[in-house]
Order: C-alpha cells, then structure tokens, then sequence
C-alpha cells in the first residue's frame, strides 16, 4: 500500500524477533534485499531492518 510494505511470517510460539533479526543482518543477502526494498519505502539511508520493519497486531488466526 503506497510506500507501505508489510510480509506474512509463520514461526513456533517461542519464536525470537530479536534473535532472528540479529542472525538476519548478518546474512550475505539481506542488504540487496534491504536496498530494493527501500525503492518501496520511505527510509532514511543506512536504516536496520528492525528499524523499518514492524510486527502487526494479529488480528485473526486461520487455525489454531
């Protein structure tokens, strides 16, 4: 939605945003995807993906 980019995660209940983002950024590939995404958004040069990106409130479950 305009400059507003949002993607769908599935993780275990126990899943570590902050552990995996931390292992994210060390990945070969992430700063080419960071880079074209930024074409998408509005970001300031240099930002870390937990700085863009942010968790939604889930409003639903398809199953439980």
């Amino acid at each position: 939605l305009e400059t507003t980019l949002f993607m769908i995660v599935e993780t275990p209940l126990d899943f570590d945003w902050t552990e995996a983002f931390k292992k994210l950024a060390e990945k070969p590939n992430q700063v080419k995807w960071e880079e074209y995404m930024s074409l998408f958004q509005q970001v300031k040069a240099g930002q870390s993906s937990d700085e863009k990106w942010r968790q939604m409130k889930r409003i639903f479950y398809l199953y439980e």
